[in-house]
């Protein structure tokens, strides 16, 4: 709900692609910077309680950003400030989020935690992104963020329902610093572990910027509303959840591949939508450019928490997150370029080189192609 209420709100006061990739860099500037210590912090202390902190800040800044818009004193500035300070606490919370869930479920059951965790969400972009489109119309951005705030909250009740998640004796050090520079040589030592961290960051950089586009799409190339935008993303959310289903079903059979056509099947996704200027076909290739985002993410967490003993668990789980830190190298210049040469060229380009990387992959890494 955020993602299309930020994103409509800002184009909507500024109607600047570029303002819009300046808010996104906002939030993704603190996940590069401290994200490696939220990693080693989620490897050194109850995970419960690390998740809860970032719940709890979360939903004080939501609120926030809500009473300075029903003031009517809200512009891009504050929105962007506001960014910077939620993508701090999500970075020092996201490694712990993700790295609480081998421990509460065992490696076993790993690939479909992860695939019940990914449908969860799908199911949650499915219908989210349409609400929120409908109610920025009815009831302005205000009640949506309100809404958000109040969700968030409620979101930390629930997790008071999880387990204490102590961390490993191994875990426990005297510098933080030592520990992120002895999780980032661990990282090197295993080459697995850098493909897969390496796939996460061009999946980033290269479908990430096409959501933060998807506004721009909506007003000046489709001519239509704040509800057309929900209803796109919410298709997209759709197709993420049918990924999951897929990744859930198909269990352990060749998730290397999977996981390479994945990116395949996005790239090509986005070919289609720069090429047909249609709305209903841009929503109906949502659900393929879902479905690939899905796969690909899914499997990749999944293969990459597989290879990684426990107590290095949140360091490595860290540098996945720090990826999205780098937003900044994919969707700045991405609303550069959109400003210059139109979103349509913007995202055939992003869609061109996703396919040139996967394709790459399948012919150059036989040990993750083969990968089950």
């Amino acid at each position: 709900m955020e993602i299309v209420t930020l994103g409509y709100l800002v184009y909507d006061l500024t109607g600047s692609p570029i303002l819009l990739g300046v808010v996104d860099t906002g939030f993704a500037i603190p996940l590069l910077a401290l994200s490696l210590f939220g990693g080693a912090i989620a490897d050194r202390v109850d995970r419960r309680r690390l998740i809860q902190f970032g719940q709890g800040a979360t939903a004080l800044i939501v609120g926030f950003i809500a009473i300075d818009i029903a003031a009517g004193t809200v512009n891009w500035i504050h929105i962007f400030i506001a960014a910077i300070v939620e993508g701090s606490v999500f970075a020092l919370m996201m490694p712990a989020r993700q790295a609480i869930i081998p421990r509460l479920v065992g490696t076993e059951q790993l690939n479909n935690a992860l695939a019940l965790s990914s449908s969860a969400t799908g199911a949650t972009t499915l219908i989210a992104p349409s609400l929120a489109g409908v109610l920025y119309a009815y009831v302005g951005p205000a009640g949506v963020y309100f809404l958000i705030a109040g969700l968030t909250f409620a979101a930390l009740v629930f997790s008071s329902l999880l387990p204490r998640i102590e961390p490993m004796a191994a875990s426990i050090r005297g510098n933080v610093l030592a520990d992120i520079s002895d999780g980032l040589r661990y990282i090197r030592r295993h080459t697995i572990l850098m493909v897969l961290l390496g796939l996460g960051l061009s999946s980033a950089l290269l479908s990430w910027p096409f959501r933060m586009l998807i506004p721009v799409f909506i007003v000046d190339v489709y001519h239509r509303g704040p509800e057309s935008m929900g209803l796109m993303v919410g298709v997209l959310g759709g197709g993420a959840l049918i990924g999951s289903l897929i990744v859930a079903s198909l269990g352990q059979w060749k998730r290397g591949a999977l996981l390479i056509g994945g990116g395949l099947l996005s790239g090509a996704a986005l070919l289609v939508v720069a090429a047909i200027p249609v709305y209903f076909v841009a929503v109906g290739i949502m659900v393929l450019f879902g479905v690939g985002n899905s796969v690909r993410w899914s499997l990749n967490q999944a293969l990459l928490m597989e290879n990684v003993e426990d107590v290095y668990m949140g360091r490595v789980v860290s540098v996945f997150t720090m990826s999205w830190g780098l937003l900044p190298l994919g969707v700045l210049p991405a609303g550069i370029a959109a400003e210059f040469i139109g979103a349509p060229a913007t995202v055939a380009i992003l869609g061109a080189l996703m396919l040139a990387i996967s394709g790459i992959l399948l012919i150059t890494q036989r040990g993750l192609r083969q990968a089950q």
